[in-house]
């Protein structure tokens, strides 16, 4: 009867996972209460899974992925990565795969695939590259990434945790790459090499076409002394920095942007047009300066707040300039961007004849994007000149504490590799390190996707009650007819199949923890090594190739412009093939 109770609440759970009606960290908690509410687990077994090593390390490894990227590591690898593109489209796309697998071998692919997207954007326009066959390729060679190393992604890990619980020894760091290491290789050499049939070319998503509502803001940067922008023909500048280029000065010549027969020089003033990240990111690069902020201190520009703020129809500042209201010395606030109301606009589009932003006659609706003191913005509060939307949370990359956030990031995973402490104590000291050294501060290392990690304790409780309840083993007896037709290697990419399948509409960490104990409870009956099994259970929960329903497929869904269609048609044959291989390497890795 519990073995019975247990599989429908696998399908229930699956069904919750899948359509997402109720919070999936409120479905998890549910899910470990009714098994100890039934019986079947003792309330401190339903419960362990919440406080386990691995689940610990896990939130651990999260928060100090956040270190990673509010230091800049992978913007700046990125950065540096970007002038192979000099060697043509295929050698820059090799370079980038392999760059972003490497990074996902030891962080969150999530995160990995966040940080290089606006990276690898700019460089495909730069490159003239359609977005779209680069972003579907770098989003699967973050899933690669994660197939060689134990920590690449935190199924893995889960994986590991609940081999334990059926007598097998935990994965080791590096035992994964006996087989993940050469499937990424050669899936990445195939991206290269077959991208322009595989991946749909979609062309026009480089045109900064926005959706109903979304602001596109203009400001103008000046290039500095030391930028690397220097001697970049103009045309190309677009593709450099993310963002629209509507034009330039030069002294005081006004220089259209398709003048791509100048280079750009150190003093040129650029007028750019993008969404306020855009502007973030212009804000950010060391190679341009924005004109509002030059008369700043750097570090008290630093210590300034952002926010957003309108004019409203009955401000004494419609129908006037920046510069003719003296408005930085007035407010003691900086204008950065500004976004024209689509009211106001001409037909060419927002401020399309723009050359100095101090120049425009505000009109009601205008969207100021404004830096400077909490206490100038909270002077704001009473209406009368601008209505503040709400301040911006965005700090700057902490660029100078790069390498020791890397080390820190990098000694942490070494002492839980070499059992020179337990992983999750060596998980919190590199989380407590990166926010004793200022690498991140405690708001930014707390902010990673909690549900998940509720969703992992819940589903090891799961994997604990599919065991002791027998319901592993019910299901295994199933596919033991189909023994004789298919043989151990058929069954094993049967297992594979199904654990691909339940990816789609549940996460990787969930199926792989659904299918672990069917898989294993396979290979006992069959009298063959379970360690293999499980292994390719393991390898399979990152092939979710088919879908955009995983986190960095969905990421690059947008940007791409892809259709749901595209993954199926691309995703398929790519899943076809690493299950494959994996049917055929797995064994040799793991002798059955």
């Amino acid at each position: 009867m519990g073995a019975i109770l247990v599989l429908g609440l696998v399908v229930g759970a699956m069904v919750m996972f899948a359509l997402e009606r109720i919070p999936l960290e409120v479905s998890s908690l549910a899910l470990i209460t009714v098994l100890a509410l039934s019986g079947v687990l003792t309330p401190e077994e339903a419960f362990s899974g919440i406080a386990n090593d691995t689940v610990i390390f896990i939130f651990a490894l999260l928060a100090m992925t956040q270190g990673l990227a509010s230091t800049g590591v992978m913007q700046i690898v990125g950065r540096r990565m970007a002038f192979a593109r000099r060697w043509g489209e295929r050698p820059w796309l090799a370079s980038l795969l392999a760059t972003v697998a490497a990074f996902s071998s030891l962080a969150s692919n999530t995160a990995v695939t966040a940080a290089f997207l606006p990276i690898a954007s700019a460089a495909a326009a730069r490159a003239r590259i359609p977005r779209s066959r680069v972003l579907m390729p770098m989003a699967w060679s973050s899933m690669l990434g994660g197939m060689i190393f134990l920590y690449g992604t935190s199924t893995n890990l889960v994986v590991s945790e609940a081999m334990t619980r059926f007598g097998l020894a935990p994965l080791g760091f590096a035992e994964l790459a006996r087989v993940g290491l050469p499937v990424a290789a050669l899936t990445i050499a195939l991206l290269v090499l077959f991208s322009r049939r595989l991946v749909p070319e979609r062309r026009g998503g480089e045109r900064r076409q926005q959706p109903l509502g979304h602001r596109i803001f203009v400001t103008e940067a000046v290039v500095t002394p030391q930028s690397r922008l220097i001697g970049t023909p103009l045309d190309e500048l677009a593709g450099a920095i993310d963002a629209e280029v509507i034009g330039m000065v030069r002294g005081k010549e006004w220089i259209r942007a398709d003048r791509g027969d100048l280079k750009l020089q150190a003093g040129d003033r650029i007028v750019v047009r993008g969404s306020r990240r855009a502007m973030l990111r212009i804000k950010d690069l060391r190679s341009l300066v924005l004109e509002a902020e030059l008369a700043l201190d750097p570090r008290q520009a630093a210590s300034h707040m952002l926010a957003e703020a309108f004019v409203p129809p009955h401000s004494p500042l419609v129908g006037r300039t920046l510069r003719e209201l003296l408005f930085s010395t007035r407010f003691g606030l900086v204008a950065l961007a500004i976004h024209r109301h689509p009211g106001a606009q001409a037909p060419a589009g927002p401020l399309s004849g723009l050359h100095d932003i101090g120049d425009v006659e505000l009109a009601a609706g205008d969207v100021l994007l404004l830096s400077g003191p909490a206490r100038r913005l909270r002077e704001l509060e009473d209406g009368s000149f601008l209505e503040v939307l709400g301040s911006i949370d965005y700090r700057r990359p902490r660029y100078g504490k790069a390498a020791l956030a890397a080390l820190i990031f990098g000694a942490a995973l070494a002492a839980a590799a070499l059992d020179l402490l337990p992983s999750a104590i060596a998980g919190l000291v590199g989380l407590l390190a990166m926010i004793g050294t200022g690498c991140v501060d405690t708001q930014e290392a707390f902010r990673i996707e909690w549900r998940v990690v509720l969703l992992i304790g819940a589903l090891l409780g799961l994997g604990t009650a599919m065991e002791k309840s027998g319901a592993g083993e019910l299901l295994a007896q199933f596919l033991v007819p189909a023994a004789p037709y298919l043989g151990p290697r058929g069954l094993m990419f049967v297992v594979m199949a199904l654990t691909v399948a339940l990816s789609a509409p549940m996460s990787n960490q969930a199926a792989a923890l659904v299918v672990l104990p069917i898989a294993i409870h396979l290979a006992n009956l069959l009298g063959v090594e379970p360690r293999a099994f499980a292994v390719a259970t393991c390898l399979a929960a990152s092939c979710s190739f088919i879908t955009p329903l995983e986190p960095s497929a969905a990421l690059v869904f947008g940007p791409g412009r892809y259709r749901f269609v595209d993954f199926v048609r691309a995703g398929t044959p790519l899943t076809v093939l690493l299950l494959a291989l994996f049917t055929v390497l797995v064994p040799i890795g793991w002798p059955l």
